[in-house]
């Protein structure tokens, strides 16, 4: 890997640590979703800063082109936030149901006192 190519990426991680923390900052993303971030961050810049071990990770699995073996990592990553996203708008949609059924029952049990007054 080129020195170039290795602080062009340096730089983005940069940014892209600097983004996720902004948006924590900001209450625009919850500690525990930025956690799959974090760490999707951290595996590419131990990437960066050790292309060796990228190579003999890829050498494991039998990849023999390096643009392969980064698009596999990055699809595993999306399919992985993907998945995690989806497990918390399920999670999400249970708790409004619940919610939306609770507040239903109080309004006809005010609807109900109200009638008896």
């Amino acid at each position: 890997m080129s020195l170039t190519l290795q602080l062009s990426m340096v730089i983005a991680e940069l940014i892209y640590f600097g983004m996720i923390f902004y948006f924590l900052k900001k209450k625009m993303l919850s500690i525990k979703y930025s956690l799959l971030w974090l760490v999707f961050g951290v595996v590419m810049v131990v990437f960066t800063a050790f292309p060796v071990l990228f190579w003999r990770f890829m050498g494991l699995f039998g990849v023999e082109s390096p643009m392969n073996g980064l698009f596999s990592i990055l699809l595993f990553f999306v399919f992985t936030i993907i998945m995690s996203l989806t497990a918390i708008v399920s999670r999400q949609s249970e708790r409004i149901r619940a919610l939306v059924q609770s507040q239903a029952l109080l309004e006809e049990r005010i609807r109900r006192l109200e009638d008896k007054e």
